[in-house]
């Protein structure tokens, strides 16, 4: 079976974040993501021992933890959001890559919705984006080929660090081998913020699940831990501190292309 036909895969690699002003900081982590087909729960739960659908096990995916948050099918929910946004997608696959839940724990800042058409490119994307407050919102992007670019208003508290203001620039890589994504904050048309995810897919075989489990024990709760590091240590640093707003948009904020090529 090739990859891009998998119902899931293991996606992983390293995420960097770099801070460019008042002052320069950077980090950089390895992770280990799923990217599951969400058409096709019950072939996922059938490709190791070691991943279950619904069920503990040291590596799951339960449908609650994503979209509607009920455990109910994922896919409406996916075409609603599109359809907010205005985008119409193909009838073919929808890769949902995100972190999976390890053990007990669950905590995903990033997930990427990606509709595929029947050539097995992506035709669309939600980047569903959440906070450390319990809160999640989406931007959405019509791609062209597997390399796009697009630009969105900031429209989501996500660190206290950065107020809601500028924009995000988005650059996307994604294939059945890889995936690269590039997020630049932009205010003033000055990058102030960037972050990047890279890694590489491989089949989700027990091996390379309990490989995982080995090198990355804490790949899930280490990203939430991460996160609360990272802050303190920009906190130590003088950055300044800015309160959560309420949540106010409900609907996807779409993302308009930028430069394009296939």
């Amino acid at each position: 079976m090739s990859l891009s036909a998998a119902p899931l895969l293991l996606q992983r690699g390293e995420t960097v974040h770099r801070r460019f002003t008042p002052f320069q900081s950077s980090f950089r982590y390895r992770i280990a993501m799923v990217d599951i087909d969400i058409d096709r729960l019950d072939d996922a739960g059938m490709v190791s021992s070691l991943f279950s659908i619904e069920k503990p096990a040291l590596f799951s995916f339960r449908q609650r933890d994503h979209g509607a948050l009920k455990r109910q099918p994922l896919r409406p929910w996916a075409e609603n959001e599109f359809k907010k946004a205005g985008i119409d997608i193909p009838d073919g696959a929808i890769r949902l890559v995100t972190f999976p839940r390890h053990m007990f724990y669950k905590f995903a800042p990033l997930s990427l919705w990606i509709a595929m058409n029947d050539a097995n490119e992506p035709q669309a994307i939600l980047y569903e984006v959440r906070n450390t407050f319990g809160e999640k919102h989406a931007y959405a992007a019509s791609l062209d080929g597997r390399w796009s670019r697009h630009e969105a208003p900031k429209s989501f508290h996500v660190s206290p660090f950065f107020d809601v203001s500028g924009r995000y620039a988005f650059s996307l890589q994604y294939n059945p081998e890889a995936l690269r994504l590039g997020v630049t904050t932009l205010k003033e048309g000055k990058p102030v913020h960037s972050a990047t995810l890279v890694t590489r897919a491989e089949p989700a075989t027990t091996s390379a699940l309990a490989t995982t489990a080995l090198k990355m024990p804490f790949s899930t709760i280490g990203v939430s831990l991460g996160i609360h590091w990272e802050a303190l240590k920009l906190w130590v640093k003088g950055a300044r501190y800015h309160r959560k707003p309420r949540k106010q948009v409900d609907s996807p904020t779409v993302a308009h292309d930028g430069h394009q090529t296939t």
